[in-house]
């Protein structure tokens, strides 16, 4: 199969994470309408963002990530910057996924084998592990059929189950936007529709079609959109109030013992896909920037998640909400600099480094509150 489609697969896949589950719960206290346009509109501003960073990757040498390239365009303080944001924000991402994955795999195979939510994390954690230490050729491929299996079972529960669909649900009204929720949602959407971190990793993809770099970035976040939004719909529309912040236990209460297995089975190949992206992209950073042994740098990216979810750091809506608006938002600012200082005629670059100011503010204050 061509590259591309396994390119497309790998950013969708990185994208397509943990964050899918929080968009539910938040649909219900903002409204669907207010969920959407979010959705949209920061879809198609991260979408250009993308963009910037697949250019700034053609311009550069291979075998960099977002430190590197921070290095040449702007200089040895941005590489610094720009490594400890990636850091940061790799991590929490392989926590959060690594939180509610294990959950979703106790939940998918606790009623057969047994077992504690503890056993089940170590499982996820240990295959998530040993295929990143194997390499991309391996994730790139199971990123592409996970990706298909992922998609044919959230449109088979879909149509099989849309009769539970209550429009009174998706047009309830959240009663507590007047308390300042109308910014709830950046935070987590950011995060789930960030996929920047994988971008050089897919145009290493491809060395003789890096022509077609632009078409695959922006289809890989149009798959990620249309999923947000079938995936709120159908969460809302079945659970409504009762909408859980993990969103998968409010459904399949709802729907009972003969979907249960392939909800959380969903959920399992999510997070597990998202779990391989981010972990060979913080590995390959520890290898190309900062140099470290491959089997080193594997072990330290693989383990410490572990080590933070072992003492004690697992509030999944404090993690992905703080990593989308403030470490995001340092990577976005830093991509957009690197971009103005190779086409200073952009100037749609100054709003958006003021979206990302504003959302790491609002997000640490938010967060102190």
């Amino acid at each position: 199969m061509h590259k591309s489609f396994y390119a497309i697969a790998m950013i969708s896949g990185t994208i397509i994470g943990a964050g899918i589950f929080s968009l539910p719960y938040i649909a219900s206290k903002v409204g669907l309408l207010v969920m959407f346009l979010y959705i949209l509109v920061l879809g198609i501003l991260i979408n250009q963002v993308h963009l910037y960073l697949g250019e700034i990757a053609l311009q550069t040498p291979d075998n960099k990530r977002l430190a590197g390239f921070a290095k040449i365009h702007l200089g040895n303080w941005a590489e610094k910057i720009a490594f400890i944001s990636t850091i940061i924000g790799l991590f929490g991402a392989l926590l959060a996924y690594l939180i509610i994955g294990g959950e979703f795999l106790g939940n998918l195979l606790s009623p057969y084998l047994g077992g504690s939510n503890f056993f089940y994390v170590l499982l996820f954690f240990s295959s998530a592990s040993l295929v990143i230490f194997g390499g991309i050729k391996a994730i790139a491929k199971i990123e592409f059929w996970g990706m298909f299996l992922f998609l044919t079972i959230l449109l088979f529960i879909f149509f099989k189950e849309k009769s539970l669909i209550s429009g009174a649900n998706l047009v309830l009204l959240p009663g507590s936007l007047g308390s300042g929720n109308w910014f709830l949602p950046y935070g987590p959407i950011l995060f789930s529709l960030w996929g920047a971190s994988i971008i050089p990793e897919a145009e290493e993809m491809i060395p003789d079609k890096k022509h077609l770099l632009k078409k695959i970035l922006v289809s890989a976040i149009l798959i990620p959109i249309f999923v947000y939004m079938l995936f709120t719909i159908l969460v809302l529309g079945i659970t409504g109030h009762e909408t859980t912040k993990s969103a998968l236990g409010g459904l399949a209460s709802v729907l009972g013992n003969g979907f249960t297995s392939l909800i959380f089975l969903f959920g399992f190949l999510t997070t597990f896909n998202a779990f391989l992206s981010a972990g060979v992209t913080l590995k390959k950073s520890f290898l190309y920037d900062l140099k470290i042994e491959r089997k080193i740098a594997w072990a330290i990216t693989c383990f410490v998640p572990l080590i933070l979810f072992l003492i004690g750091i697992k509030d999944f809506i404090s993690i992905i909400s703080i990593i989308g608006g403030v470490m995001i938002g340092i990577d976005g600012i830093l991509i957009l600099l690197m971009y103005h200082k190779i086409n200073r005629k952009n100037l749609l670059v100054y709003p958006l480094i003021l979206m990302f100011v504003f959302g790491i503010i609002y997000e640490i204050i938010y967060f102190i509150r």
